[in-house]
């Protein structure tokens, strides 16, 4: 039998096992994705004994993903974003990479076909993890011009020497300011996730043409997206991320390309709302 896992501390909360194991049914694979509660002074050896407790690879959640960075031979996606969050053997050889990336685009894809058309400007809120994996997925696809705001002004900043000159870092307080120049807006923070502050955004300054994407999934709806489709604009909620950056993983253990469904999105918002 094939197995995979997600390592974390805690790992009780993540839904991967069910994205993954849905998929193992669905294509009737003899393998099975489990959880695995690793502290941080246990991971560097759990890394190196992978293959031997049994696993072709690997998720990695918080706060294990810049660990894992430097314990595999990364990808450029990986390096850039600063922390590896998929591993795989290939030749014998630990690989990591950051799925995020691929997650981001192809929940904005779907979410919104053909967003990229005419676009000149995102605003990214946030300079984060997160930030940093939308950041390079933006300059991949081509975007010219990515306004960065964050309330730590230092840490938008750092993203600009690290990404270059089409990242044009601002101030938090210029964010509502920034919004008519936005042709796509991005929430990289956790600001709107279910215990936390909401996003405070005049939407009305964007033009209608304008795209909102948020990564927060709990809630499933966040008063951003919420607001947003008030407004009429066309929204992408989180969760489709988290449903497409699983795609990279699965295919890398079990060597079946895997498909994100209307099916796996209801059983997966199903749990979700799950008292």
């Amino acid at each position: 039998m094939k197995a995979a896992c997600v390592i974390g501390w805690p790992v009780e909360h993540s839904r991967s096992p069910l994205i993954h194991n849905y998929w193992i049914a669905k294509l009737g694979l003899h393998a099975e994705y489990r959880r695995e509660a690793v502290p941080p002074d246990r991971f560097p050896e759990f890394i190196r004994r992978l293959s031997a407790h049994g696993y072709a690879g690997a998720n990695v959640t918080v706060p294990h993903k810049e660990a894992a960075l430097a314990l595999a031979e990364a990808d450029a996606r990986a390096r850039a974003v600063g922390a590896a969050n998929t591993l795989w053997f290939e030749d014998g050889v630990l690989r990591g990479t950051n799925t995020d990336v691929q997650g981001f685009m192809a929940n904005l894809d779907e979410g919104a076909p053909g967003w990229q058309n005419g676009i000149d400007t995102a605003l990214l809120i946030g300079a984060g993890g997160a930030a940093r994996a939308v950041t390079f997925a933006l300059i991949e696809r081509g975007v010219e011009r990515i306004l960065v705001v964050n309330r730590n002004f230092e840490r938008g900043e750092a993203l600009r020497r690290q990404f270059g000159p089409r990242i044009e870092a601002r101030q938090f307080a210029e964010r509502n300011a920034l919004l008519s120049e936005a042709a796509l807006l991005v929430n990289a923070t956790s600001l709107g996730m279910a215990g936390a502050p909401p996003l405070d955004l005049a939407l009305d300054r964007l033009r209608p043409s304008a795209v909102v994407t948020d990564i927060v999934y709990v809630p499933l709806e966040t008063d951003l997206i919420r607001r947003a489709r008030e407004h009429g604009l066309r929204t992408v909620d989180g969760l489709g991320m988290l449903l497409h950056q699983a795609v990279g993983g699965f295919a890398r253990w079990f060597g079946t390309q895997p498909q994100v469904t209307s099916d796996l999105r209801a059983l997966v918002e199903a749990d979700l709302i799950r008292p």
